[in-house]
């Protein structure tokens, strides 16, 4: 993304804005994740309620773990303007330093976007009008998305910061909270596709048992997946960052 000269004046402002109006998506999303559960509970029962609660809840906690980000985020900015801005505004040091101003707006507003698809994907999964492929693919968006606001805050940051290392950490939560939306998302499938191929009302003992079993060895594979779309968003991060510095 590049700038005029004109435009390098009002960095400063456009900066605030493309924060703000993500700071709106991530809590106009999280409410109405919130309004969703409601409206599931006082429409479905059984096997139906159960998914969607699994499915939105993961999706809280994901938007939860992206809001602590972004608020850690906001902290170390404050901080690098404070220690190298020359006693000058926030708005000359976003100007003076336009290019990691850029990157900062870039990632704002792939944030407000990811925030925005998650919501679409979680209204379409649990309305039972989109696959929950879908959610899978916009949570690893929004993921994405916080991974870049992450390198392009901490570019100018000291490696000693108390507030580094807090978003350190809260990025690490926003990786975990992704991979609980994925795993969810597929044992729901998982889960639904049992539902439609088989009448639980029909089981003897036996096969009650077999089920519980092969159920329990599926919960197995999932954390297992689970644990290794961890890593692969932790490589992916890493590459992002080492793109970054090169």
């Amino acid at each position: 993304m590049a700038f005029s000269t004109q435009a390098n004046e009002s960095l400063g402002d456009l900066v605030e804005d493309e924060l703000s109006i993500m700071d709106r998506a991530i809590e106009e999303a999280a409410k109405r994740i919130q309004e969703m559960i409601t409206e599931s509970r006082a429409a479905h029962s059984g096997i139906k309620l159960e998914v969607n609660e699994q499915i939105l809840d993961s999706c809280t906690s994901l938007m939860a773990a992206i809001r602590v980000l972004v608020h850690k985020s906001r902290k170390l900015q404050a901080e690098i303007v404070a220690n190298q801005g020359s006693n000058g505004s926030a708005k000359e040091f976003y100007k003076r330093n336009h290019q990691w101003t850029e990157g900062l707006i870039s990632a704002a507003k792939s944030i407000g976007l990811g925030a925005k698809g998650l919501l679409d994907a979680a209204n379409e999964a649990v309305s039972g009008e989109g696959k929950l492929e879908r959610l899978i693919v916009a949570s690893h968006c929004v993921a994405a998305g916080t991974a870049q606001l992450v390198v392009a805050s901490r570019v100018k940051a000291s490696q000693n910061s108390d507030n580094l290392a807090e978003l350190s950490q809260a990025s690490r939560n926003v990786t975990n909270a992704t991979a609980t939306v994925v795993a969810t998302a597929k044992s729901c499938a998982q889960l639904v596709q049992q539902t439609e191929d088989l009448d639980l009302g029909v089981l003897n003992e036996h096969q009650t048992k077999r089920l519980e079993i092969e159920c329990q060895v599926r919960v197995l594979e999932l954390e297992s997946s689970l644990e290794k779309e961890r890593m692969k968003l932790s490589a992916l991060r890493k590459l992002h960052y080492q793109e970054d510095q090169s």
